[in-house]
Parts: C-alpha cells; sequence; structure tokens
C-alpha cells in the first residue's frame, strides 16, 4: 500500500486535525474602478517588510471561492473566516455559482469598489482574472492565492495545500499499486483550466513515463467543471467508452464523490480502481462500502486558516511576498515563503477504511 513520501508530522498532528472538526468559483470599468481607489493607497513605492509589527485591527479581507456552491470551498472559506475573528478582522465569502473562466472578474471588481485589504481567490483561470487582479493590486489591494493558483504577477502569495508535484505523482503511485501497474486509467478532472489540476496532472503524465508503468496507459483525461452532476455522467461515459478501464484517479473532491456514487451502484463496483482527493464524510459510505480502498486531501480547515492569516499579514506590512520572509499564522504556528510566492501548507494524508472514522470533516 502506498504511503505518501512525507506524512503528516506526528499523531499528535493527527489528533489537531480531528480536534479542528475538519482537517474536489455586469463589473465595473477600469476607468470606474480607478474612481474608487483609495489615494492612500499606492504600489509605486517598493514595499519593505517589517517583521515585528503588528496585524491591523478591522482588517477586511474577501474569499472569492471557484464557485460559491462548491463543499470543499466552503470549508476552506469558513475556516478563513473564523480566523479573521482572531485577528480581529473582517470577513466574507463572495463569488459565482457556476466556475467558468471569467464568472469570478465581476466580483474582484465589485471588490476594488469596496476597498477590501485583501482578496483571496482560487482562480479558476489563471490568465483570465489577472487583469482585474492587477488592478486591486495596483490600488494596494493585497491578492493571496488559494487552492488553485492565479498567474504569478497577479498575486502577492500563492498557499498551496501540498507540493505539486508531490501530488500528482503520488497519485499515480496510489493506483498503480492497487492495479499492480497494469491497465489502462483515465483521469476525471474538473474545468480544463484549473490551474492546480492541470498542475497535478502534468506530473501524473510524467510520472507515467517511468518504466515501472509501461503497463499503465492513460487513454482519456474527462472533465466533470467540478458539478456533479457532469462528473456522474463523465465517469459513466467513461466505463462505457473504455471497458478495459481498471483505474481511475479524480483530484477533486466533486468529482471523487461523484464517481464513487456511480461506480457503488453499477455492474462496475469491484471491478473499477478509484482513488483521488476528496473528504473523509463525503467518501466514508463508499470506502465502506468497498467501491472505494483508499484516497488523499489535506487539512481543507487549515488551508483556508492559513490563507487568512497570511492575507492579514501581508495587510499589515509584515510580509511582503518575497521569498525567504516569514510570518505567523496563529495556532498553525511559523511558516516561509517559498520560490514564486508560494507557501503549502502541509503533506497530504491517505485516507482507507483503518483511519477514515478517526476523521469528521
Amino acid at each position: 500500500m502506498f504511503i505518501f513520501p512525507r506524512r503528516l508530522a506526528s499523531t499528535a498532528a493527527l489528533v489537531g486535525l480531528v480536534s479542528l472538526g475538519l482537517t474536489a468559483c455586469g463589473g465595473t470599468t477600469k476607468d470606474s474602478a480607478q474612481q474608487g481607489a483609495d489615494p492612500k493607497a499606492s504600489a509605486a513605492a517598493p514595499a519593505s517588510a517589517d517583521p515585528n509589527a503588528p496585524i491591523k485591527e478591522g482588517l477586511k479581507i474577501a474569499f472569492l471561492p471557484k464557485q460559491i456552491n462548491n463543499p470543499y470551498e466552503t470549508i476552506v472559506d469558513k475556516a478563513g473566516i473564523e480566523a479573521a475573528k482572531e485577528y480581529k478582522g473582517e470577513a466574507k465569502e463572495v463569488g459565482p455559482s457556476d466556475a467558468s473562466a471569467s464568472s469570478q472578474v465581476s466580483y474582484i471588481n465589485t471588490l476594488i469598489q469596496q476597498r477590501q485589504d485583501a482578496i483571496l481567490i482560487a482562480a479558476n483561470d489563471a490568465n483570465a482574472v489577472c487583469g482585474p487582479l492587477k488592478q486591486a493590486m495596483s490600488k494596494g489591494v493585497k491578492i493571496v492565492a488559494y487552492d488553485s493558483d492565479a498567474a504569478k504577477d497577479c498575486r502577492n502569495l500563492f498557499i498551496n495545500q501540498a507540493d505539486t508535484e508531490e501530488i500528482g505523482r503520488s497519485q499515480v503511485k496510489m493506483l498503480a499499486d492497487m492495479i499492480d501497474s497494469k491497465g489502462e486509467i483515465a483521469i476525471l478532472s474538473a474545468t480544463a483550466n484549473a490551474t492546480n489540476q492541470n498542475a497535478w496532472i502534468d506530473f501524473m503524465k510524467d510520472e507515467l513515463t517511468k518504466p515501472e508503468y509501461k503497463d499503465m496507459k492513460l487513454v482519456k483525461v474527462a472533465y466533470g467543471d467540478d458539478d456533479d452532476q457532469k462528473s456522474f455522467q463523465e465517469t459513466q461515459g467513461l466505463l462505457q467508452a473504455y471497458p478495459d478501464l481498471k483505474g481511475i484517479i479524480s483530484p477533486t473532491t466533486v468529482g471523487i464523490s461523484a464517481a464513487a456514487r456511480y461506480i457503488s451502484g453499477s455492474k462496475y463496483k469491484g471491478k473499477i480502481t478509484l482513488t483521488g482527493l476528496g473528504t473523509p464524510n463525503q467518501m466514508r459510505e463508499f470506502v465502506k462500502d468497498g467501491t472505494v480502498q483508499q484516497f488523499a486531501l489535506w487539512n481543507p480547515k487549515d488551508l483556508g486558516y492559513l490563507a487568512s492569516y497570511s492575507a492579514a499579514a501581508l495587510a499589515s506590512g509584515q510580509i511582503t511576498g518575497a521569498e525567504g520572509e516569514k510570518f505567523k499564522a496563529g495556532k498553525l504556528g511559523e511558516y516561509t515563503i517559498g520560490k514564486d510566492g508560494e507557501v503549502i501548507l502541509g503533506a497530504p494524508f491517505v485516507f482507507k477504511a483503518d483511519n477514515i472514522d478517526e476523521f469528521d470533516f
């Protein structure tokens, strides 16, 4: 059985996950947005970090998820909103009901007008949101991408749930272990433009070029658009189109649960191996009924918490987003900013029948 190379640090860390109760998104014109700019906010002067600066009270931050009704992102954002209360900030969640590439743009423009101190975004498309995010930055608004990155020059930080390469390669290793590294496989992704999904899939494809996977063949990458019903239908389509399919990787919480629901009630149960990224509560019944052997995830509640504190640190001048800077994220402790403004939450964790009941999220 494959275990991630960097597991959570200790049993105490696992207990910490449980104790938290939780551990797959008509705007204004450029001119009108500029008219609402804060004259005191300017991106012209070079910023310098003051690690000893206190977090400012009353900071206004907004979470902009891929879509407002995505259960996973709701968990992340609620945790970030709760974290803001710890540092006496005001936080909210806003966003579209669909995860299309341009659906987040009007929300960014509105948040600029509202003079938020920071916008935290899980980008549906790294480039589609770049223009308005740059406008926000030019007005002194701090931009933190989380879960799914925006283009690097359109944000200050990216809070990554786990190392991108590790997630991608680990998904292949986990599936290969369960199917003896033989057979046709497919990937059920979210949207075709999702930054995180595409980065993980690139590493999956690269991992599959290694000699040990010579008997595994990726036959299709399907897209369920992080929509439950479409992901359900895409799973059905994959199994009908590829009768020799042995396994499916779905690195999205919406996709893996929809795929599991379809497989569990079909003739394919016990014949198709499904894995990917999901939450224990949504996958518990499918692990217990034998549809899914194991899957992985990180702590989404901690992801929102860390993103919230990073935004507060930026808006308070404790950090600028430069590599090597450090900041404290409340009860999660100290974090160091890596290359290209990336901050990694920690290692993912494998859930299976003998541990899934230890978690409630």
